[in-house]
């Protein structure tokens, strides 16, 4: 029996004595429950840039943080480019997992 893990890169900074699936010896195992904001196509690179630099100071607050730890969360400040190379990377771990599960939708 494994016990308690954590399933992302590094230890959280709420479970510092909980190791992760990776240092358990599954190389390469992690899974995020994440939430991200994105914009319709074809909105400006400059208002992307504001929505941005807006997303990224309040993350910041104090008060988000607290609220986000209480419920088990980390904000992460980041870049548009940062973000769609994270969702690239999901889509295609997740799909080949999926694809190879066998799943079919009716």
């Amino acid at each position: 029996m494994l016990g308690l893990r954590i399933a992302c890169v590094a230890r959280s900074r709420q479970l510092p004595d909980v190791p992760t699936m990776i240092e358990s010896g599954l190389a390469g195992f992690t899974s995020y429950s994440w939430t991200g904001l994105l914009a319709p196509a074809g909105t400006s690179a400059q208002t992307v840039d504001r929505l941005n630099r807006a997303i990224n100071q309040g993350l910041q607050s104090a008060e988000l943080n607290s609220n986000l730890e209480r419920l088990g969360a980390e904000a992460k400040a980041g870049s548009p480019q940062g973000f769609a190379a994270f969702i690239a990377e999901e889509t295609q771990k997740w799909g080949a997992i999926v694809k190879a599960s066998g799943v079919k939708l009716d």
